[in-house]
């Protein structure tokens, strides 16, 4: 019988940590003489901001389900080119095998996250702050072997009662 795992990823929370890493970038980064550069890479809620924050968030979330896709339990066959709303909650239902280790299921919820977030900010950077894409695509690409990694975690078998 298959395990069924349920992530629940709010939109409020993922755009809250795109935000918060790219103030905190844009503050590491500030020298007194590049304001303007500083204060343009750092997402806020304004309409363009919160469109592209949007667009990204959809892009990203797209890959992993990609990347999620043998284990999705969806009847979802249809697409469309609408971007994700600030109040969506992003729902994946996962079928593992009876197996799998639920101990795993937080970190696959923290890696699903992670990839997102850093993929928007690496987005986000590669319009504001070209030279800084690289350091957040590489945790994205690090999200996503822990996601893996997660998605291969098995039980020990136990020896039945008699």
């Amino acid at each position: 019988m298959k395990k069924t795992i349920n992530l629940e990823l709010k939109m409020s929370e993922l755009i809250f940590d795109i935000q918060n890493k790219t103030y905190l970038t844009g503050r590491s980064l500030s020298d007194g003489s590049n304001n303007y550069h500083v204060a343009n890479m750092q997402a806020n809620d304004d309409d363009e901001n919160e469109s592209q924050i949007l667009r990204s968030i959809t892009n990203a979330y797209a890959i992993l389900r990609n990347r999620l896709a043998e284990y999705l339990d969806s009847d979802d066959n249809s697409s469309d080119n609408n971007s994700l709303k600030t109040t969506d909650t992003l729902m994946l239902m996962l079928a593992m095998p009876s197996n799998f280790n639920p101990a795993s299921a937080k970190t696959i919820g923290e890696a699903a996250h992670q990839f997102i977030v850093s993929t928007s900010v690496a987005d986000w950077f590669a319009i504001t702050a070209k030279g800084e894409t690289n350091d957040y695509s590489l945790v994205a690409e690090a999200s996503l072997k822990t996601l893996e990694e997660a998605l291969c975690k098995r039980s020990r078998p136990k020896r039945g009662q008699d």
